[in-house]
């Protein structure tokens, strides 16, 4: 399908939260200490709002909306059973088509906690964490394998999550290498995405097909350091702190204010838990797998592609060159804003999936079909 414009630029606007700090360090909001979420075999289903957390706090209900003003959908935090490992997800919403959010590497369902509330007024959301990341189970890659956490299983469980789960077809909204797992789960089954709208999607900067001849072996040899030798987990320990994941947040997120102490707990809590180190390791050693411009001309559904302009790790420069092909209906420049959209930027992301999926639930190509 050709694109209506080849790139629209969005008009900068004021923030949500416009809370005029000069620096990162300077960003505060205090919050209490957030318990580790382990759930249980089968479902666990509990009602907590999610104005501005969705952070699992022991099944509790924590409702800091005021209903008679601003009503927001309850969301539900469960578990599926996949493949014999608990999966956590988050679902909100009684109508409308369904939106799977996919999280980027080192986050969870948590990450869309600004954006769930809101589309779920008109639409059946669901936020997955994918197996390995958040809190769903983390095998040990040696026992499942050097394959297991790659793009394939991470689109098998997609697919599988939109079958058994959602029971629909549904749009898929993803962030960074989510781009990816909702770009291969398209590919491998086109009956099940309706669009995708992918955010700041990864470049694969490392990937081995991008990488200078020169500088393979040198590549290569690091990662089985990290992967093979305790320098890996000593590494790990020094980005798996409360003051690390701020200075990470900060450089990719353009309005450092939207770098909270929530979010901190957000990111840093899940890289806690048991077997978060090797998962960690194994993916930043995985310079394989597809590529996002080696799986766009495969795809049948429509595309949208948004970038903030400022993200450091994910050049837009070079980004805007998936814009051109035919699939992506548009490339939507987000100004002043970083690598993660969705949850810096909620007032431009929200608004732009809900136009794309209003234009193409329309469509009869699209049809919703129970699957």
């Amino acid at each position: 399908m050709a694109a209506t414009f080849n790139s629209l630029t969005l008009p900068s606007s004021k923030l949500e939260f416009p809370l005029p700090f000069p620096s990162c360090s300077a960003a505060r909001t205090q919050i209490s200490t957030v318990p580790r979420f382990r759930p249980p075999n089968g479902f666990l289903l509990c009602s907590i709002s999610s104005q501005h957390s969705t952070t699992p706090m022991d099944g509790q209900i924590h409702d800091k909306t005021n209903s008679t003003v601003d009503p927001r959908p309850q969301i539900q935090t469960c578990t599926w059973k996949w493949r014999g490992y608990s999966i956590r997800y988050q679902c909100a919403g009684s109508s409308g088509p369904a939106l799977v959010l996919v999280h980027g590497f080192g986050a969870n369902s948590d990450h869309w906690r600004k954006n769930i509330p809101v589309l779920a007024k008109s639409h059946r959301v669901y936020a997955i964490d994918l197996i390995g990341y958040g809190y769903s189970d983390k095998p040990s890659p040696g026992e499942v394998g050097d394959s297991f956490y790659t793009f394939e299983t991470w689109g098998s469980q997609l697919n599988d999550f939109c079958s058994s789960v959602v029971k629909d077809k549904a749009f898929f909204i993803c962030n960074s290498i989510g781009g990816l797992v909702g770009l291969q789960a398209a590919v491998a089954n086109p009956e099940i995405c309706r669009g995708l709208f992918l955010l700041n999607i990864s470049l694969r900067m490392l990937h081995v097909k991008k990488q200078p001849w020169f500088g393979r072996p040198f590549i290569a040899s690091f990662q089985s350091l990290l992967r093979n030798t305790a320098v890996g987990k000593v590494f790990f320990r020094s980005v798996a702190t409360p003051e690390s994941v701020r200075s990470i947040l900060c450089q990719c997120y353009h309005d450092t204010s939207q770098v909270t102490d929530e979010l901190v707990q957000i990111i840093l809590q899940p890289g806690l838990e048991p077997g978060a180190v090797d998962v960690f390791l194994e993916f930043i050693c995985y310079s394989g797998g597809p590529l996002p411009e080696e799986l766009l001309p495969q795809v049948k559904c429509p595309v949208l592609i948004a970038w903030g302009d400022k993200d450091p790790w994910e050049s837009i420069e070079l980004g805007r060159a998936y814009g051109n092909f035919d699939t992506v209906e548009d490339f939507v420049v987000l100004p002043n804003v970083g690598h993660c959209p969705q949850d810096e930027a909620p007032h431009l992301v929200n608004p732009l999936v809900e136009s794309f999926v209003a234009r193409h639930s329309k469509s009869p190509a699209s049809a919703s079909a129970t699957i």
